[in-house]
């Protein structure tokens, strides 16, 4: 049932920022306890009036509609900074930023993202050897090897 609200609530959400392309959608969950969560995102990130927007719009299509048949709170925002990365065009717009990356086998590399094509990305390492000084080395990382990338926040 809630595969479908999710379905219904993506295609509202894809409808509402056609005419935005520097806007599009990262994911919709219908959470336990009835939290539906639907996080959209911008190239230049995304404001809390356009998140209103969405928000109005799509409430008021399911309230119409009476697509949700039971209570449900809708929150409309952008990713959290703890939130992994999901999709080609987020990973591009983090390109020049730190990244940390846990891979399927459960090894983590973290560096700077420095490139982002459909297929996979590229980050630049600082490697220490023990007694030597750090060295950079750029690893290619296919996307069907990664499990979950998170940008890292400095506050230096």
């Amino acid at each position: 049932m809630s595969r479908s609200i999710e379905d219904k609530v993506r295609t509202l959400v894809e409808a509402k920022i056609a005419d935005r392309e520097d806007l599009f959608l990262v994911g919709v969950k219908m959470h336990p306890g009835g939290r539906l969560e639907v996080l959209v995102d911008g190239d230049q990130g995304i404001g809390i009036q356009e998140c209103a927007e969405i928000s109005r719009y799509v409430g008021f299509e399911l309230e119409e509609t009476d697509a949700v048949g039971h209570a449900y709170r809708l929150e409309v925002s952008s990713p959290g900074i703890d939130t992994p990365l999901a999709s080609v065009r987020q990973y591009r717009k983090n390109i020049g930023r730190n990244v940390q990356i846990l891979l399927n086998e459960g090894m983590a590399k973290e560096g700077e993202l420095v490139e982002v094509t459909d297929d996979l990305i590229i980050i630049k390492e600082k490697i220490k050897e023990k007694g030597k000084k750090a060295v950079e080395h750029q690893s290619t990382i296919p996307f069907e090897s990664i499990k979950t990338t998170k940008v890292l926040i400095s506050f230096k």
